[in-house]
This record gives C-alpha cells, sequence and structure tokens, in this order.
C-alpha cells in the first residue's frame, strides 16, 4: 500500500510539473480472456469519461481493457460534466467513452419522451445518433443507472413516504432537496421531475429550501439532514453504506439509463473488433455489480484504476 502511495504521490508531483496528469496513470496488466488483438496492436484509442466515480471507473475498465487487447490507449477521462464530455467524442477530440441511454436521448438527442422499454430505448438512441452524430452505440449492460428520490430513513417513516408522488405529505416548509449541479436543470434532472409529477418550483417546492451541492458531498448531505430529500443515482455506493431510502418513481417519469459503450464511426468501422472485446465486460455490469465498486471508492477510499483493474483480474478479464 505504501508502495501506491509513493507511485501516486509521484505522479501528482509530475503533474504538478505540467509532464502528465495523475488521472492518467493506469497499472500494467497482461491479457486473461481478452487477448491480444493484432487488427488493434498500437492503433490509437482515446478514452474519455465524465468525472463522477462511476464514470470514472467504467473508463479506467475501458482504458485496461483496450491496453490488454494491445491498444495505444490515451487516458483522457474526468472530464467535467456530461455535455463537455459528449462534446470531446463528437468533436472528434476523443474516440471512445462509457455512456448512458437516457442521456444520449434526452440530453443530446433532445427527446421529450423516453421510452419505457429497454432495448426499444437502446435502438432508438443508437439509430438516432448514428443518423444525426455519427456516434455508434455498442450493445448496452444490464446496468441501469437512472436517478431517484432519497431521503433518510426517519424521514420516509416520520411522513409515511414510500413513491415520489408521497412528496406531497411533507409540509410546504420542509420540502428541502440537495441536487447536484448538473443535474438541476436538465429534463430529465430535478426540475424536470418536479413538472412530471405537478410540482411547481418556488411554490410547491420553495426555491430557498433547494442546495445546488457537488456529486461528492450529496448523499452525506441528505445522511447529516442537511437537506430533507436528495435526487441521487440508483448505482451508487452510497446509498447501502449510510442506510438512505429510495422512493419508488410511481409515475415512472426517470428514463432508462443503460450504459453503453459509444465510439466515432471511424473508429467503429475500422475495427469490428471492439464489439467483441466490450461485449462480456458489458454483459457482467449489473446495478449490484456497480453499486459494488462505486462504494469501493466513495466508501472505502479506493482509487478507480485499481478498483477497475481488480475487478478485470476477478472476472479473469486481464492478469
Amino acid at each position: 500500500m505504501r508502495a501506491l502511495v509513493a507511485l501516486l504521490l509521484v505522479t501528482g508531483a509530475v503533474a504538478a510539473c505540467g509532464l502528465r496528469p495523475a488521472s492518467s496513470f493506469v497499472p500494467p496488466v497482461a491479457p486473461g480472456s481478452i487477448r491480444p488483438v493484432p487488427a488493434l496492436h498500437g492503433v490509437r484509442v482515446r478514452v474519455t469519461s465524465k468525472e463522477f466515480t462511476e464514470q470514472l471507473v467504467l473508463g479506467k475498465i475501458a482504458v485496461l481493457a483496450l491496453t490488454a487487447a494491445g491498444a495505444d490507449v490515451a487516458d483522457q477521462t474526468n472530464v467535467q460534466g456530461s455535455v463537455n464530455a459528449r462534446a470531446s467524442l463528437t468533436r472528434g477530440d476523443a474516440d471512445l467513452m462509457w455512456e448512458y441511454t437516457g442521456t444520449g436521448w434526452i440530453t443530446y438527442l433532445g427527446q421529450e419522451t423516453p421510452i419505457p422499454d429497454a432495448q426499444r430505448q437502446y435502438a432508438a438512441v443508437r439509430d438516432l445518433d448514428l443518423r444525426r452524430n455519427g456516434i455508434v452505440w455498442l450493445p448496452p449492460a444490464p446496468l441501469n443507472n437512472t436517478y431517484a428520490i432519497g431521503l433518510k430513513r426517519t424521514t420516509a417513516q416520520r411522513y409515511g413516504l414510500t413513491k415520489i408522488s408521497d412528496l406531497t405529505k411533507i409540509p410546504v416548509a420542509r420540502r428541502t432537496f440537495c441536487v447536484d449541479h448538473e443535474t438541476f436543470g436538465r429534463d430529465d434532472g430535478f426540475l424536470g421531475m418536479l413538472r412530471g409529477y405537478g410540482l411547481t418550483y418556488g411554490a410547491d417546492v420553495p426555491r430557498a429550501g433547494v442546495r445546488r451541492v457537488s456529486v461528492g458531498i450529496l448523499y452525506n448531505a441528505i445522511a447529516g439532514g442537511q437537506c430533507a430529500m436528495g435526487l441521487i443515482s440508483t448505482t451508487d455506493g452510497r446509498i447501502k453504506a449510510l442506510d438512505l431510502v429510495v422512493l419508488e418513481d410511481d409515475r415512472h417519469f426517470f428514463p432508462l439509463y443503460n450504459v453503453a459503450v459509444t465510439m466515432r464511426r471511424q473508429l467503429a468501422g475500422a475495427h469490428p473488433e471492439l464489439a467483441k472485446l466490450f461485449a462480456p465486460i458489458s454483459a457482467k455490469l449489473t446495478d449490484e455489480v456497480m453499486r459494488g465498486l462505486d462504494a469501493q471508492v466513495d466508501v472505502g477510499g479506493d482509487v478507480p484504476v485499481l478498483v477497475a483493474r481488480d475487478w478485470l483480474r476477478a472476472q479473469g478479464f486481464v492478469t
């Protein structure tokens, strides 16, 4: 462990000199069930991701899998915000990233009505994104990281809350929320949810009662009573660790967010073997698996790239 800390400190020191960002540290891996792919040998693949824990872990999984397959991988993970990470892909600054079907459909493609069937939602976003933007979506994982309203168990019991439509049981003055900056104004986020449940921001939910916070402190803010409720992600490992209650989305407002590898059409067309590389990895990414991986980082304090490596090793993908 001390050796790892020393390595990370050295990596950080190099970053301070402007030579190499700390997030680019990639531990060595050797092929397991992922075998070297001759067609990928030396091929430059620039992998990006968003900045929150799950995206960092998924991004590192992609970096390590491609490395084991023989690609020349550029680690460009940890971009702030969905729109910025996505833009790096569409404008050609990156080649590949994990993305969510609901985010693609609502946020990037501007569709107002989510499709409640996972396969149909995937097919719709796949076809439209390819036609409009030249982005290829590989088949999605079972993992569905959708949004939810989370709260302390004592709060749920005090007001008898089991579903989102129960929020009206809470006195207006006590309808306080913690929401991360990005999802606050999104159509598939907080303000959209209020509209979907017939609640008016500023009246049914007082503006003064809504705190915009970073994802890093969101869950502790809910558990610590800084707000009665919060908009959370269903695969976050802190839900179980902090004993938060997740309310049922009884109006089925939140879209499905199955995760899939997305890439530029040029890369997918030149290297169809990438679909075969990622298919067995995607198949093993379930909600339960992802909650465990996220918890190792957010609760256990582990490093995302090492969590990714250890999971790939445990599944036999790399050694």
